[in-house]
């Protein structure tokens, strides 16, 4: 398990980002800036904060919900009402000093508060303004909000997920919006590049849409290069043949991964069976065509023996092979343990574990600085350092802007 280090000099140490954004894509991507060495203030609405706070059970000892936890570790918190004149002036001196700007509003929701990027991107030229939106800035549907489960369902991603004779299923995690998070988290690095070449900044907009359309990968080009559409096939791959799940005996399921023909062979003599030399079966577009026979085939062999027996076998044939683990059995993995995949905040007195970063880099590591934060934690901090004092701070709290 993985001890929080306050030493640690990020990648990006130096680079200051304002996080307007709330719930999971764009904290997603902040988090990982955050561990990469980026200072994050996160933006909370007075009194309410980000609605993920309030999404428990299950929460830490101290009440910190474990949604929340997963995405906002290492940012400082402040609360300010954008909707009045006074927050929206204390957004703008943050700006000013900003490198990045990371917002999930709908399309033109900040412009009304002047917090847009062709409001903000003339005081600050080097401004990075990164925009996460359902469908984008731009098309017919520019204007509609956006939510993971419903582009599951509208970009294709649920139509191949789950078993063939059912409903469609979505993913068990919110993949598109985690997606979503990552490419916003690529295209602000991509800027900072670009800014170090050009010394300006420039609008990153990232929709939920375009990405969950690019994570259908191979089975979207195969309706591009066929004009078919990809059926449901449970655990069964479009391609490759035998790649799915099979059961052992007592109803022990494992998974099995024949990416090639070498493979397949020793499969067949693993099973005393000369299936590599059945011409239905030989090749793997061949088993592809013949899916069903084979697969029939292999379900009747391996009922015969219990999980553990084939997965020893299987591994020692050099085919590839794995059990399907619970979640808890997952995170207790040695390999899980051994790559600091739990994150431990004990040492500043937090009850929070999180899930770690998986990005290694051998000379600025990331790092596990603070966890996250309670509501308004760094408002006086922030604000202060602004040039308010205690009794302007003290003021604004009682009118409710911050």
């Amino acid at each position: 398990m993985k001890n929080i280090d306050t030493n640690s000099l990020g990648a990006l140490q130096g680079i200051k980002v304002l996080d307007l954004s709330r719930v999971l894509a764009g904290p997603s991507c902040t988090q990982v800036l955050a561990d990469l060495g980026a200072e994050v203030i996160k933006v909370e609405r007075p009194s309410i904060g980000d609605e993920t706070r309030h999404w428990a059970p299950p929460a830490f000892s101290d009440e910190t919900s474990a949604y929340y936890a997963t995405i906002n570790r290492n940012k400082k918190s402040l609360t300010v009402d954008i909707t009045t004149s006074d927050g929206q002036a204390i957004i703008k001196q943050l700006v000013a000093d900003s490198d990045i700007i990371v917002e999930n509003f709908k399309v033109g929701g900040l412009k009304k508060y002047g917090l847009d990027y062709a409001s903000l991107k003339s005081d600050n030229p080097r401004l990075i303004y990164a925009s996460l939106t359902g469908f984008g800035q731009t098309g017919p549907d520019a204007a509609l909000p956006g939510y993971d489960y419903i582009i599951q369902g509208l970009s294709g991603l649920m139509s191949i997920t789950g078993p063939s004779d059912g409903q469609p299923h979505k993913v068990g995690v919110a993949v598109v919006d985690l997606f979503a998070g990552l490419q916003l988290t690529i295209g602000i690095q991509a800027a900072l590049i670009a800014r170090a070449q050009t010394g300006r900044g420039q609008l990153v907009d990232v929709a939920l849409l375009d990405s969950a359309i690019a994570m259908l990968a191979n089975v979207g080009m195969n309706h591009l290069a066929s004009g078919k559409i990809p059926p449901r096939l449970g655990n069964q791959h479009p391609n490759i043949v035998p790649y799915q799940v099979f059961a052992g005996k007592e109803a022990q399921h494992f998974i099995l991964a024949c990416g090639n023909d070498s493979q397949f062979a020793k499969l067949s003599e693993l099973l005393e069976k000369d299936w590599q030399q059945d011409e239905r079966f030989m090749s793997n577009p061949a088993r592809v065509r013949n899916r069903q026979a084979l697969c029939e085939h292999l379900a009747a062999e391996f009922v015969q023996q219990p999980r553990d027996y084939w997965l020893n076998a299987l591994n020692q044939a050099g085919i590839p092979c794995g059990p399907i683990h619970n979640i808890s059995e997952a995170l207790a993995m040695p390999q899980v343990k051994a790559r600091e995949m739990i994150v431990d905040f004990s040492e500043q007195g937090s009850p929070v574990r999180a899930l770690g970063n998986p990005i290694k880099l051998s000379r600025s590591p990331v790092s596990y600085r603070s966890p996250p934060p309670r509501l308004s934690e760094h408002t006086d901090e922030t604000l202060s350092a602004l040039g308010y004092d205690s009794k302007t701070i003290a003021k604004l709290r009682a009118d409710g802007i911050v």
